[in-house]
């Protein structure tokens, strides 16, 4: 897993498969989109606005908690 951010963009993305992949996105919410390969494995899940939904690019296990309890809430 790998994770990056843009500060410009104020964007993360969360790599959980590595290589170039074709893929297909899902939106969860307006700021969240999970990528699916053809085979319908989760490839990465990107979020756009990352430092207004409190996420930065911490430590993986941070990252992927705070996501949790993002969608969790609904939000």
């Amino acid at each position: 897993m790998r994770i990056t951010y843009d500060p410009e963009a104020d964007a993360l993305y969360i790599y959980l498969l590595e290589g170039h992949r074709q893929c297909r996105a899902v939106r969860l919410t307006e700021d969240i989109a999970l990528d699916f390969t053809e085979g319908e494995k989760l490839a990465g899940i990107e979020v756009l606005g990352a430092s207004h939904l409190g996420i930065t690019r911490d430590k993986p296990e941070v990252v992927l908690e705070r996501l949790k309890g993002i969608l969790a809430a609904g939000v």
